[in-house]
């Protein structure tokens, strides 16, 4: 597997840890549709959240939330779609990102966006 799989891998089962921390009920990991993907779908509070994870080692090319790209979070809500045609109870729902940056310590910093809407 690349290196950025991995990291990605990695960072996807930590968010996961994380959000389950939070109080969130994880639905879904890597729901897809088509060519389309969510990360993790997840509820917290009545609200469904579709999240997209990034994950840095570094910040040599930027933080990870800056390598999300506008198109990204459209084929994200593309998806999305499909999800909400086959789960229609969902009444509030919220696109998300979380960014994690994970150091050689292996300690990992936690960013989440919520609310994106492009």
């Amino acid at each position: 597997m690349a290196q950025h799989n991995e990291t990605g891998k990695i960072g996807e089962d930590q968010a996961v840890k994380w959000f389950v921390e939070k109080g969130y009920v994880i639905l879904h990991r890597n729901w897809s549709y088509r060519k389309y993907e969510i990360d993790i779908i997840a509820s917290r509070n009545n609200t469904l959240h579709f999240i997209e994870v990034k994950t840095r080692t570094s910040h040599s090319f930027g933080y990870p939330e800056e390598a999300v790209s506008g198109k990204k979070m459209e084929n994200m809500m593309k998806c999305a779609e499909q999800y909400q045609l086959l789960a229609p109870q969902w009444k509030r729902i919220q696109y998300d990102i979380l960014s994690i940056t994970l150091h050689r310590d292996g300690h990992a910093d936690y960013f989440l966006i919520e609310d994106i809407y492009c």
